[in-house]
């Protein structure tokens, strides 16, 4: 069975502030559910291992629902692997998802740039959702450029952050401009929450949490298409 990694945070807060924070289970459910029903074996990893948390819940959303008393799910969830344990010869993609834990942990692991580093040199897919962008912005390609560099590339734009909020003083970094910076052909919707995606090659990336089953969906057919 073909297997996918997706990426999650263990960070609870914004930073060192009291602001709690998690992963979007939104934005980690609806690809979870198109993986798994298009034959897939899904792996969580974290950068410390272990549980990590899940917010931004919509109850009244079926597949949310759906999932949030699914028991393998949220066994993976609180079992997450350690990067070391994690081979990328076995994986055919590398999946982060968002929520403002993407933006602590992940985006600097060393071993986790390198799973996706090595998913992207043999032929899978790199792909992200909102501030799961974040992590992909140090990946660097076989040659030691960025992963996007020169190529299409998405997640959650300046726009739509509240630069004014405490939580975004927290922030390292924004997405739009990190990925601008380091060479990346940057676009967004205007409007947003539309779906609004972009894919170049084997990388995939999304702007919001309305993305995620467009680009879980171009995983697959990728995935389908070039093995």
């Amino acid at each position: 069975m073909p297997r996918i990694v997706m990426v999650v945070s263990n960070q609870d807060t914004y930073g060192n502030t009291n602001i709690r924070t998690a992963n979007h289970f939104e934005e980690i459910v609806v690809a979870y559910d198109v993986f798994i029903n298009k034959g897939f074996a899904v792996d969580f990893v974290s950068p410390d291992g272990g549980a990590v948390p899940i917010g931004y819940l919509n109850t009244t959303d079926p597949i949310q629902k759906q999932y949030i008393y699914d028991h393998t799910l949220m066994d993976l969830l609180k079992t997450t692997k350690t990067p070391s344990e994690i081979d990328p010869e076995n994986y055919k993609a590398i999946y982060y998802s968002g929520g403002g834990a993407a933006m602590f942990g992940v985006p600097e692991n060393k071993t986790i740039q390198n799973i996706a580093k090595t998913i992207h040199t043999n032929n899978g897919v790199v792909s992200a959702v909102c501030h799961g962008s974040a992590g992909i912005v140090h990946v660097k390609d076989k040659n030691g450029n960025p992963i996007y560099y020169g190529k299409k590339v998405n997640g959650f734009p300046n726009k739509f952050e509240n630069s004014k909020a405490d939580y975004f003083k927290t922030f390292s970094f924004t997405i739009e401009d990190a990925l601008k910076d380091n060479g990346g052909n940057y676009s967004f919707s205007e409007d947003g929450w539309d779906g609004y995606f972009v894919e170049d090659g084997n990388l995939i990336t999304g702007q919001d949490p309305t993305s995620t089953q467009a680009v879980a969906q171009a995983v697959v057919d990728y995935i389908f298409k070039n093995n």
